[in-house]
């Protein structure tokens, strides 16, 4: 019965999502292709009105193709403004998650940051659109090879994978300037806050069934915690926790 329900919901939105791919492609869409007109119209009706003005994010979540991210199966969702399966018990973060966990950090071109949690591979091209070098852990090795290669089709040359504990962060690149997790662990990993430079930026949601996203900050003195809104992530995996 649910996954009939979850397949009616789904339908649902094709055909929202459709309606609106017709048309773009009536409207006037000019030489941009349709997936670009969904993609800008998600950033206008999803990403803008969430209060994003950061303008180097929102020029990012305009451009980064998260068709290409998502199973072919979901390919005409991906430009709704929800999470999304993408194999092994794990899904693609809502669009405009996606930017308000990157926006806090305002990143720079100059910036090293860590991902935590590489997924599907579409936070780390939104990263990889703002800073110089980006490097992206995930438990799960066939997700850390499937997004490793769609970074690699996309041209996305500062963008390096791992398949491995997220948790320990990598320690071999440290210090960073700012780092982001995916998924949520129940404390905050000290590891990571010993990879943050000074001055670095950590967001990351806390909690097991209720769970908030914090934003840590180091500075030279220890660091300093902001709350920023309650989400719902999947758990951060250990490895003694894989299936």
């Amino acid at each position: 019965m649910k996954n009939r329900i979850v397949r009616a919901a789904l339908l649902a939105l094709a055909v929202l999502s459709l309606s609106g791919w017709i048309a773009s492609c009536h409207g006037g869409a000019g030489e941009k292709s349709a997936r670009d007109a969904e993609r800008n119209r998600m950033v206008d009706q999803y990403i803008i009105p969430r209060g994003i003005q950061d303008p180097a994010v929102i020029a990012a979540m305009r451009h980064v193709p998260r068709h290409r991210f998502v199973p072919g199966a979901y390919s005409l969702f991906a430009y709704i403004d929800g999470p999304l399966p993408i194999g092994h018990g794990q899904t693609i973060s809502q669009p405009s998650l996606v930017a308000e966990m990157t926006a806090p950090l305002r990143l720079r071109k100059t910036d090293k940051v860590l991902e935590v949690g590489t997924g599907s591979g579409y936070q780390a091209a939104i990263l990889a659109e703002l800073a110089g070098e980006v490097f992206t852990v995930e438990i799960v090795e066939p997700l850390a090879r499937r997004a490793e290669q769609t970074l690699a089709d996309l041209g996305y040359r500062n963008v390096q994978v791992r398949a491995g504990d997220g948790y320990k962060g990598w320690p071999e690149e440290a210090l960073f300037d700012a780092i982001i997790v995916t998924a949520a662990p129940d404390h905050v990993p000290q590891p990571l806050l010993d990879q943050l430079a000074i001055g670095g930026r950590l967001i990351l949601p806390v909690g097991t069934y209720s769970q908030l996203l914090e934003l840590h900050r180091r500075t030279e003195t220890g660091y300093e915690r902001k709350t920023l809104m309650s989400v719902r992530f999947v758990p951060l995996v250990r490895p003694a926790e894989k299936q």
